[in-house]
């Protein structure tokens, strides 16, 4: 189904798969309204039960995200500024938090919060090309505010997110993908249809175990080993009385694919 398209947004959703493209002209630098449109759209594919996946991509073959319109955030009362970063900061918390799986599709500059955006994603997928992933804030002497401290180094390591904050330099995608900062490095004309070919593969698997999975290695960045594994025994335990573990395993002393129904 494909929902209203509102102003910067537009929402698609296709056997499982959810597509959300961001499209404000010329960078897609958000500003409250933005924001705002952005947070709904996350929350509508959230809230969706025949959606297991959500791509986020650009309509702009140059940007997939620059952050914050700084313009805008120049002139802007600190108030309003404040709120606009709570906004993103829930946005990123809600894919976070979601059972579905969140995949940023990036084929253009990410900066500031645009990258702060994508690392709120689950998975990364890039496409090569001469365009820059960075955390510029410092240059205005200030510092990303959605995250990007406390991603960053889960990504590539300590040392290599201050090189990368307190500098505030830019990396191609090649440099992004072997530090680890993106997932997928692919051709650019082959970006969109091997992530929605990943996409589709998902979602034809089991989402409560997807969800269960998804929450269990999150939680255990928070957790010691012994507790992170009783959180993985508890969540485990979870799926062995649902249908699609039923299915699962019967699908396979049949040898046939699973036909999973997220119950």
């Amino acid at each position: 189904m494909d929902y209203p398209t509102t102003q910067y947004i537009q929402i698609e959703t296709k056997d499982g798969v959810a597509t959300i493209t961001l499209d404000r002209p010329k960078a897609n630098a958000y500003d409250p309204d933005f924001m705002g449109h952005l947070s709904n759209a996350v929350a509508q594919t959230d809230d969706n039960p025949s959606v297991k996946v959500v791509l986020i991509r650009s309509a702009s073959p140059k940007f997939f995200c620059a952050g914050a319109d700084v313009k805008a955030f120049a002139t802007n009362s600190n108030e309003v500024n404040q709120q606009l970063v709570l906004k993103a900061r829930g946005v990123v918390e809600r894919m976070r938090t979601s059972g579905k799986l969140f995949i940023a599709v990036i084929a253009g500059h990410t900066l500031g919060g645009g990258l702060e955006l994508a690392m709120g994603c689950d998975l990364r997928f890039a496409a090569e090309g001469e365009y820059g992933l960075g955390l510029p804030e410092v240059k205005l002497g200030l510092m990303p505010g959605n995250g990007g401290c406390v991603a960053l180094p889960r990504l590539v390591g300590r040392s290599r997110a201050i090189d990368l904050l307190v500098t505030g330099r830019m990396i191609d995608p090649q440099e992004a993908y072997r530090l680890g900062l993106v997932d997928y490095l692919v051709p650019a004309d082959q970006l969109e249809a091997q992530a929605r070919t990943y996409a589709n593969d998902l979602a034809k698997s089991a989402g409560r175990a997807i969800a269960e999975i998804k929450q269990c290695v999150y939680q255990s960045v928070h957790l010691d080993y012994d507790a992170a594994l009783r959180a993985e025994a508890d969540a485990v335990g979870k799926l062995y009385d649902t249908e699609d573990a039923a299915e699962g395993l019967r699908a396979f002393t049949e040898k046939r694919e699973p036909q999973f129904t997220g119950r």
